[in-house]
């Protein structure tokens, strides 16, 4: 799904090759209104495939596809919990961000919050916050450390990631992993780096471990990188390993 958002990208680096590329032509509107358009062919694609008998593995340029991949899961009769891998929370709102971006948002967006801004359009039920791991997310900006601090999402170092996944219910997972989880040092080119995070090595530790629950349903890989960097190249072995779990 070669998008940031709803603008897309021709020259998205991705490790490996697609089955299939999802690029509708989208409409006039607001961003949101073209963001739904786009998720709502994703959660059309998603849907088809698990239906299919199959665990999708998405490539995306950003975390919010997430919200279509859900749907799309939702839609063919899976009620997912959520493993987030990811350097930042995702957790603003319209209402506390300071730079306006939408992508700091999808898993505020995914419990529930502010449904009228796209839920709603992709018939996306909320995912309860207990339901949900937030790996690492070590860069949080005030409001949303304010928020996961009153939540119920269970907010775990990558380490740890493991044992709070036993704590969900026993129910599918969607496994979803930003690749600048990853210490921007080992993953060069990412869009918004933050110093100080977990090895590769480790990285791929954890998500395989979610793997191995055999309860994986569907993977989101957010490519969040600058293309010419070779960070696609450095996390080809861990995506391969992915679609080798899930074949």
């Amino acid at each position: 799904m070669p998008y940031h958002l709803d603008e897309y990208l021709p020259e998205l680096d991705v490790p490996g090759s697609a089955e299939t590329t999802v690029m509708p032509s989208l409409p006039d509107g607001t961003r949101w209104a073209r963001m739904a358009w786009l998720y709502g062919a994703v959660a059309v694609t998603v849907a088809g495939t698990v239906s299919a008998g199959h665990r999708p593995l998405v490539l995306s340029g950003d975390c919010t596809t997430a919200l279509g991949v859900v749907a799309g899961l939702q839609r063919a009769g899976v009620d997912p919990t959520v493993v987030w891998f990811d350097a930042h929370g995702d957790l603003q709102s319209p209402e506390t961000t300071s730079s306006g971006y939408l992508g700091g948002m999808p898993l505020r967006l995914l419990t529930g919050h502010r449904r009228d801004l796209i839920a709603t359009a992709l018939d996306l039920r909320p995912v309860a916050e207990a339901d949900v791991v937030l790996a690492d997310g070590r860069d949080l900006d005030p409001p949303e450390a304010d928020q996961l601090r009153r939540s119920a999402i269970r907010h775990r170092p990558v380490g740890d990631v493991a044992d709070a996944v036993g704590q969900l219910p026993d129910r599918p997972i969607y496994l979803h992993l930003d690749a600048d989880v990853v210490d921007p040092v080992e993953l060069p080119g990412l869009r918004f780096p933050a110093p100080g995070g977990p090895q590769l090595a480790e990285v791929a530790d954890a998500v395989t471990a979610v793997l191995d629950t055999g309860r994986v349903a569907a993977v989101g890989v957010a490519c969040t990188w600058d293309p010419g960097h070779g960070a696609a190249a450095r996390l080809g072995p861990l995506v391969k390993e992915i679609l080798r779990r899930l074949a």
